[in-house]
């Protein structure tokens, strides 16, 4: 499967405050710049994710998800490399399509991140108020990348 995403970050995160988010904790068993392997845990549910690498857009790369149980997820986590991902997620529909926006923890607290993902990419969507700078592309902000540089290091 193709996975199209653009990514922004955020003016602020007020909006927020009405919603409910699910805390997210991810490892990575490999960041090479070719193949990605992460293992999620979000409340009760395990993934395992393959990612291949983008397009000169950065738009748009290959993506392989399966579920697995927690007990299993939990265990790959402990052979992950080291930085693991902490973050609170919130799915917020804005006229049909959900953004994906992430306040992460730790050693990247204070990044505020929001993803959309796409059906083309080309497609045209409506950008929110509290929507800020475009980063699709930039690879600083994939997670991938801040496992290894963590944004309190920038």
């Amino acid at each position: 499967m193709i996975e199209i995403e653009r990514k922004f970050l955020l003016k602020d995160r007020s909006f927020l405050q009405s919603h409910n988010g699910n805390r997210i904790t991810q490892g990575y068993l490999t960041t090479d710049p070719n193949r990605t392997v992460r293992v999620r845990v979000q409340g009760d549910v395990g993934t395992i994710t393959i990612k291949g690498k983008s397009n000169d857009s950065g738009l748009s790369r290959y993506e392989w998800e399966k579920e697995i149980p927690v007990a299993e997820a939990e265990s790959l986590l402990k052979l992950a490399l080291p930085g693991a991902i902490d973050k609170t997620r919130y799915v917020i529909n804005v006229e049909g399509l959900d953004y994906e926006v992430d306040i992460f923890h730790g050693a990247n607290d204070g990044l505020l991140l929001a993803e959309l993902e796409l059906e083309h990419e080309s497609q045209v969507f409506s950008k929110p108020d509290w929507l800020g700078e475009e980063v699709t592309g930039d690879k600083r902000y994939y997670n991938s990348y801040l496992s290894e540089k963590p944004f309190c290091e920038w």
